[in-house]
């Protein structure tokens, strides 16, 4: 288990208030105190100053959050790893909402087939909720199609996809090439803030001097199957990796928009916190997903 100093240490880090920190902890203030004064003394350095009101962390007490941080990632899943008296090995992963629905099901299925011993748990979130739990330790590694700091993370390529824009058969739009710019007048459908869908979208509307606001009118919903239902019967346009909408658009219920200009790729990452101990055990996973994948 990790040192309880430093466990009050990475709380008062995100806290930054001793007060809600001992609250936090259910121990007393000065505790806290004592707590973060024996790691200043153990490492000779400052880690926290006051700025004003403000309790604000020293870029030595940076350092030593990012340490601490991956410390007790990996004790929870040593904890998790002592305690399991089965032969199967439980892996808890996280994968954003493409990757999650249209990727990993069909490998999930052939690792039951093929390695009844690996229990893999996917909780399917969006990408900033997946990176703090990534931190948090709550999984081991995380599958994203959004932006994430590369150098804060270790991180492996998983594939590179394409970004298209979506429209109904039906739509005016469908059949015709148009610039990004005509599209402003139809009903923007967008995934909900904080996806790697909607980052995407909202940086390459940057770069064309567009916003999501441009757009006459827009709807926001969590769930991209709704997102393509609605599309299907023609209330609005999307933006969503073309292998998120495949079986639809080989069926012809819903079309590929033709945007001039609008070849853009992006990357699908494999995650997992930087120096980990369990780095090599991750790239396994890595290898075993991207074999599965390629069957």
């Amino acid at each position: 288990m990790i040192n309880f100093r430093h466990q009050t240490f990475w709380h008062l880090c995100r806290i930054k208030n001793y007060t809600q920190t001992a609250k936090k902890l259910h121990i007393t203030q000065p505790t806290v105190t004592q707590h973060i004064k024996y790691l200043e003394q153990n490492y000779g350095v400052k880690l926290f100053n006051y700025n004003g009101k403000s309790l604000e962390v020293t870029e030595a007490g940076k350092k030593l959050y990012k340490y601490t941080e991956r410390m007790i990632a990996d004790s929870k899943k040593i904890e998790k790893d002592i305690k399991a008296n089965s032969r199967i090995k439980n892996i808890k992963f996280g994968a954003t909402l493409s990757i999650g629905e249209f990727v990993m099901p069909e490998i999930l299925n052939r690792v039951m087939q093929n390695y009844p011993e690996l229990n893999f748990d996917m909780l399917v979130e969006n990408t900033e909720n997946l990176i703090h739990k990534l931190k948090d330790g709550e999984i081991n590694f995380a599958i994203l199609e959004g932006f994430f700091d590369k150098s804060k993370f270790g991180y492996r390529l998983f594939s590179n996809e394409k970004f298209i824009g979506i429209c109904s058969p039906d739509s005016k739009y469908t059949k015709r090439k148009f610039k990004l710019e005509n599209l402003l007048d139809a009903r923007l459908i967008l995934r909900e803030n904080g996806s790697g869908t909607r980052e995407i979208l909202e940086q390459i509307l940057y770069t064309n001097n567009l916003s999501t606001d441009s757009f006459s009118s827009t709807i926001e919903i969590g769930n991209l199957n709704a997102i393509k239902e609605l599309v299907t019967h023609n209330k609005g346009i999307s933006f969503m990796y073309q292998t998120a909408a495949k079986k639809e658009l080989k069926q012809n219920i819903i079309s590929n928009l033709q945007i001039s200009n609008f070849n853009i790729e992006r990357e699908f990452n494999f995650v997992y916190l930087k120096n980990s101990v369990f780095e090599d055990q991750y790239h396994k996973y890595f290898d075993l997903f991207n074999h599965l994948r390629r069957i």
